[in-house]
């Protein structure tokens, strides 16, 4: 049963997007096209270029901002102001997920690709300000994304936190690996199971899942 296998865990690491909100809201849509305005103007490349370019970086260095620092220096500390810089109407509060989150033992996380700010204003709109012990954005990690073993080392290194007893709930299926070799349970949070023996559980309904662990 998945609740004896988080019988010991004293830290929940949570992503941000499409974890602690449903992808329906489609708040990321918003980002990408932020995304892909800053790489035609950072550039000066056309919108099919920038488009390209915004996905080739995501597959290939963890995020868009990530490849655009390694291959073009880009400052990161404007860009990530930039793209973040939406409207919050789509998200609704969940006082269901609140309040299961706020039952859980032990420090209650949250780590992103994205940045800290963007993260406090999410979970303000989604009813869950207040209920985290720390929030941790890329720039807490060097501005390495996940899934780089180096940005896990560096977050948790800072937190204090203690891979065997903790779990991480991710919906990209490719940064659970790397918690996965560090000894944490892993949650995916996801349409579909992504492939892999990393994952140990899988749920598409993230409040479903908190409810059967209490």
């Amino acid at each position: 049963m998945p609740k004896d296998a988080f019988s010991d865990v004293s830290a929940w690491v949570f992503d941000l997007d499409h974890t602690l909100y449903p992808p329906s809201a489609r708040l990321f849509d918003l980002i990408e096209v932020r995304m892909t305005a800053y790489v035609m103007a950072a550039l000066n490349v056309d919108h099919a270029e920038a488009d390209r370019l915004r996905k080739h970086y995501w597959a290939t260095h963890g995020t868009t901002l990530a490849g655009l620092m390694r291959e073009h220096d880009v400052d990161p500390g404007p860009y990530l102001t930039d793209v973040h810089d939406i409207p919050m109407e789509s998200l609704d509060p969940d006082p269901v997920l609140a309040s299961q989150i706020r039952q859980l033992p032990g420090r209650r996380i949250v780590y992103t690709n994205g940045c800290a700010p963007y993260a406090e204003r999410v979970l303000e709109a989604r009813g869950l300000g207040g209920l985290f012990d720390a929030i941790y954005g890329v720039e807490h990690a060097d501005f390495l994304p996940k899934p780089d073993h180096a940005a896990f080392d560096t977050v948790f290194r800072k937190d204090g936190l203690a891979p065997a007893t903790a779990a991480m709930f991710e919906d990209d299926a490719r940064n659970l690996k790397v918690p996965h070799d560090m000894g944490m349970r892993t949650v995916h949070v996801a349409e579909t199971r992504g492939p892999g023996a990393h994952i140990h559980f899988h749920t598409d309904d993230l409040s479903q899942f908190l409810n059967a662990l209490l």
